[in-house]
């Protein structure tokens, strides 16, 4: 979520993924994917500043999660040739199996 500042006051959150444009028409207009529009104080630069600032710490934590996962979310997908031993920890592996990959069949038309 990003803070921006109503024309009249107060300051409220908006998620930056529910934006659909940024206008000034000289006020700055946030029109949201289902039309909803805000007046808000901030310049169209500052509020697309905070929308890359939001996405970059996103994207950010996410590669922290997947540098660093913790121990209780480590594991894996196994194969389909591994369904007999589903359940059971392979004795290579540094973590336990969570599922079963099962292959998608080609789809009958008739």
């Amino acid at each position: 979520m990003i803070i921006v500042t109503r024309l009249n006051g107060p300051p409220f959150a908006v998620n930056p993924d529910l934006l659909e444009r940024v206008e000034s028409t000289p006020d700055t207009i946030l029109t949201l994917i289902d039309g909803t529009k805000y007046v808000v104080t901030e310049p169209v630069e500052e509020v697309v500043r905070l929308v890359r600032e939001f996405r970059a710490a996103v994207i950010a934590t996410a590669h922290r999660l997947e540098v660093a996962p913790s121990a209780q979310a480590a594991g894996e997908v196994a194969d389909a040739g591994d369904a007999e031993d589903a359940g059971r920890p392979s004795p290579d592996a540094e973590r336990p199996h969570l599922a079963v990959a099962v292959p998608l069949r080609a789809s009958r038309r008739s």
